[in-house]
């Protein structure tokens, strides 16, 4: 509010506290009231011109106040820059001083140093090229050693083949012997009481039976209950066409006294063995091709010792059956 105004107002005041204005003077005052009135509105106007104003100014003042504080860190790091690069400036300087010096120090030098120079540089050349030489040696065996390593691993290979394919002929072997015990397990189960024994080791079927189950002491006539058992047995060989037959005849250490037809343990174990064979041949598709007849004498004991029942464990008769091992013996042979 301006003083004008004020002073009016204050004027007015007055008049009217004293309550003695007349009216034409107080109309006056009226008007000039109302004049002051206007003025003040306008005055207020401008005044919130002024304001908006001076918002806008103080927020370009900020900015700017900004600008001039990035200009200050820019003006700070290009100025960083330039120092560095004044100094990496007056590095190369030096180094191109120091280059200049060195190159006019190599101009100005002698004939014998610069051939001196040479002769070091051929020299490094010449070892170089020696060095190139020793390494295509070195690739060269490198190279026939790695034809030599897959050489050798392909035969490793081949091998490793050859080994599974071995393993499998194996593995069927031995489930073609496991499934022939467990039929001359069960084809002569009746006899297990009378001297007769099935067992498998090293590969093979082993059918064993006593003297007392095949033959009279001394004798080469099998007996009935002998020939029951060998019938059974031979009609189990009969169907496993792939399975070859050993008989060996066994005695005691008990030397045998000569007669017109054996002469002594040798001739009754081999004899043995042939009569057995005739049996399992006999009545029976079993072809001779397959069979073998061998006698041992007292020279295979199953218990080494001169005792009564040691003795007549070792009177035995044993059947041996052997899967045929073609196959494998053809691939061991390729090898």
């Amino acid at each position: 509010m301006s003083l004008k105004i004020k002073s009016y107002l204050v004027f007015l005041v007055f008049l009217i506290s004293v309550g003695c204005v007349p009216t034409k003077q107080f109309e006056d005052l009226q008007d000039k009231n109302d004049e002051c009135q206007d003025e003040r509105e306008i005055l207020k106007g401008e005044n919130k011109n002024i304001g908006v104003e001076n918002t806008e100014l103080n927020a370009k003042v900020d900015i700017m106040k900004k600008r001039l504080k990035d200009w200050k860190e820019d003006s700070l790091e290009r100025e960083t820059k330039l120092h560095s690069l004044d100094i990496k400036y007056d590095k190369l300087n030096r180094q191109y001083d120091d280059l200049q010096e060195a190159q006019d120090q190599l101009l100005s030098g002698n004939i014998s140093e610069t051939k001196k120079l040479l002769q070091e540089l051929q020299n490094k050349q010449l070892g170089i090229i020696e060095q190139e030489d020793q390494l295509r040696k070195l690739e060269d065996n490198l190279r026939a050693d790695q034809y030599k390593l897959d050489k050798y691993k392909n035969e490793l290979d081949e091998k490793n083949a050859r080994l599974v394919e071995l393993e499998g002929i194996l593995f069927k072997k031995d489930s073609v012997v496991n499934a022939l015990k467990d039929k001359v397990s069960n084809a002569l189960m009746g006899f297990t009481d009378m001297g007769l024994a099935v067992e498998m080791k090293n590969g093979k079927v082993y059918v064993s039976l006593d003297e007392e189950l095949l033959f009279k002491s001394g004798s080469t006539v099998v007996d009935p209950k002998g020939v029951s058992a060998l019938k059974k047995l031979a009609e189990v060989l009969e169907v496993n066409k792939d399975i070859n037959i050993t008989v060996e005849g066994h005695t005691d250490d008990v030397p045998y006294i000569s007669s017109s037809t054996i002469q002594d343990n040798w001739d009754l174990s081999v004899k043995r063995a042939t009569a057995i064979v005739r049996i399992l041949m006999k009545n029976s598709n079993i072809e001779g091709s397959r069979i073998l007849a061998a006698g041992r004498s007292k020279y295979q004991p199953v218990i080494n010792s001169k005792a009564p029942d040691a003795r007549k464990k070792n009177r035995r008769t044993e059947i041996i059956l052997t899967p045929k091992l073609d196959e494998l013996f053809q691939i061991l042979e390729s090898n």
